[in-house]
């Protein structure tokens, strides 16, 4: 992407979160949804008092800072990385996510060489049509601690076996490090889409061979499915977009993922939780089979909800969830735009998400007032 084309999407940007304040209660102790008005698959993480934010620009890949949890109007904007053309990670770039990792930045993130179309030679060896069939994980790297003032370069494409691959994520453990992704089980199965583990040596290195990697979820269950149910074939059943989530209070591990599809109404979010002592066997893993967890409230017009991440609020007192969601369920992807809310903690230590809606809601514990005027 041109700088001139990339600052097109900035002021656009700029100009669309700006608008979108107006929708920022006078009063400064509640926001309404969404917050950022145009946009798919966030991720925010917090550090030295910023909120950092990636999202699918799926040209680029865009950092956005802000002080405020739940008002990106005045969010600073960086370019982080600008593929070349011609390679195999210049196209469709997806889901995005920064994690820091032994004092430096690590953003892991999807693309492909062909704006996500295979030639019909290639196409024809899928069960179904299989557009996404040569997407593919890969890592940058920071050039130091600050991920704001760091450069960020190509470090490594992440191995996933030369098979499909999206939406990954780090999985942190006290026996090591993870690649969680949505995968099919073999490299033309072309659904459903699964969630793959598989062991790190390093943020860009994946030990365990093809063997190893393990299957945690496969879309099972009805909910799971697109459309709801379908029971005559897998085609477009998917479990993406996991995130790691870790009860701060008890220490559980969470895997929260997308299921169905998501430019459908009926995406929505489900739940692993690992009970046993090692991420690689799936046994030691429990999968909540009795529905989402997060789900559309149609009585507020708040559908497709999914591919969330996690925060705290600015005194670290509350845990919030960010996730994108759309008013139009007719409209599909373009419709998806960037939400946030507070959600509180089941006593037996299970997240408890709140039903997604437009607000208003409390601004975030510890917001700083004058950051809002």
């Amino acid at each position: 992407m041109a700088f001139s084309s990339w600052w097109v999407f900035v002021s656009t940007f700029i100009a669309s979160a700006a608008s979108q304040s107006t929708t920022v209660s006078s009063n400064a102790a509640t926001y309404t949804n969404p917050i950022v008005p145009t946009g798919a698959d966030p991720w925010v993480t917090r550090h030295d008092g910023y909120y950092y934010m990636t999202y699918t620009t799926t040209t680029n890949i865009t950092i956005l800072r802000s002080q405020d949890l739940v008002d990106w109007s005045n969010a600073e904007v960086k370019l982080a990385f600008d593929p070349p053309p011609g390679q195999n990670y210049s196209t469709d770039l997806w889901a995005p996510e920064l994690h820091n990792i032994a004092d430096r930045w690590y953003i892991i993130f999807t693309a492909d060489p062909n704006y996500d179309s295979p030639p019909p030679i290639l196409d024809m060896l899928c069960t179904f049509a299989c557009p996404a069939v040569n997407h593919r994980m890969y890592v940058l790297e920071s050039s130091s601690s600050d991920p704001w003032e760091s450069n960020y370069t190509l470090k490594s494409q992440l191995d996933t076996y030369d098979q499909f691959a999206i939406d990954g994520t780090y999985f942190r453990h006290k026996t090591g490090l993870y690649h969680i992704y949505s995968c099919w089980y073999t490299a033309y199965e072309s659904w459903p889409a699964n969630l793959c583990i598989s062991k790190m040596s390093d943020p860009w290195t994946v030990e365990s061979n093809v063997t190893e990697r393990q299957l945690l979820s496969v879309p099972s269950n009805p909910w799971e499915k697109t459309p709801y149910g379908r029971s005559y074939n897998e085609r477009l059943s998917s479990n993406e977009g996991p995130q790691q989530l870790t009860n701060p209070n008890t220490g559980q591990e969470f895997v929260i993922y997308s299921a169905a599809r998501s430019d459908n109404r009926n995406y929505c979010l489900g739940q692993l939780e690992l009970v046993g002592e090692d991420p690689m066997n799936n046994q030691d893993w429990r999968k909540r089979n009795e529905g989402c967890v997060f789900y559309q409230n149609a009585l507020e017009d708040a559908f497709g909800v999914g591919h969330a991440s996690f925060t705290t609020s600015p005194d670290g007192t509350e845990s919030w969830i960010v996730y994108h969601g759309m008013r139009n369920p007719y409209t599909g992807w373009s419709a998806r735009d960037i939400r946030a809310q507070k959600f509180e903690w089941n006593e037996d230590g299970t997240p408890n998400f709140p039903r997604p809606g437009y607000g208003p809601y409390e601004v975030p514990s510890g917001t700083n007032a004058t950051m809002r005027m």
